[in-house]
């Protein structure tokens, strides 16, 4: 069975890497993203792959009705919701002394109670189609570092929202996963990706695991999957 896929942040950068490779599997694609624009670029580029079916929605995860509204939008086209991936998020790194009121909250309720609202919307629809929740995170939820606050708090935060999510919902059958990974070349937080980041995790990887993910067992759970490069500058052997 074909299965039907919805990612929020799905227009770009690791969002937009999960929706080529699910495509590539003849996977049904609904994207999110917050405006109409982004939504555009990304469903042209990725209506050019050829396979699948795809879907745009235009909804901010930091509202609940936006993202009730995203998932009927999905079973509306589609009938059925089988993987709910929570990709959204954002980023502002600054010294407690000087982050914003505003910075922080913008943080939180993106990265994590935008994710609550994201999956909070799918469950019901989960429920009938014993499907998957995966979230991404950060190995930024298990590692702390300077001007960091807001940052790894979200995703410190949603490690663990996710683990607990796990065992509320595999009586259901609901698999659930957290993906986190290290270096990522993407546009995130203003970033311009380059051949100098070759050295890093690519979207299409953070894509291929979650195709992997889905093909396994049903018996089978890695509820938390860590993935980082393999040999960053900082590990290379000076000749």
């Amino acid at each position: 069975m074909n299965k039907t896929v919805y990612i929020t942040g799905g227009s770009k950068g690791i969002g937009l890497g999960i929706a080529e490779a699910c495509l590539q599997e003849g996977y049904k694609v609904a994207i999110t993203a917050r405006t109409q624009k982004d939504i555009d670029a990304a469903i042209a580029k990725l209506q050019k792959i050829g396979k699948g079916e795809v879907l745009g929605i235009q909804s901010n995860v930091k509202n609940l009705a936006d993202e009730e509204y995203a998932i009927q939008q999905v079973l509306d086209k589609w009938g059925r919701l089988d993987v709910c991936i929570a990709n959204a998020g954002v980023g502002k790194f600054a010294s407690i002394d000087e982050m914003s009121a505003e910075d922080w909250n913008n943080v939180i309720d993106t990265n994590l109670t935008g994710v609550f609202h994201t999956v909070k919307a799918a469950i019901p629809s989960l429920k009938k189609s014993k499907g998957y929740i995966m979230t991404i995170a950060s190995l930024a939820g298990t590692n702390f570092f300077q001007n960091g606050a807001a940052y790894n708090a979200s995703k410190f935060g949603l490690v663990g929202f996710t683990q607990a999510v796990m065992l509320d919902v595999r009586p259901y059958e609901i698999k659930t996963t957290t993906i986190m990974p290290g270096s990522v070349s993407t546009y995130f937080n203003g970033r311009t990706p380059s051949d100098a980041e070759a050295w890093k995790i690519q979207p299409e990887d953070i894509g291929q695991i979650v195709v992997d993910l889905l093909r396994m067992n049903p018996r089978t759970l890695p509820s938390k999957v860590e993935v980082r490069p393999t040999v960053p500058p900082s590990a290379r052997k000076k000749q």
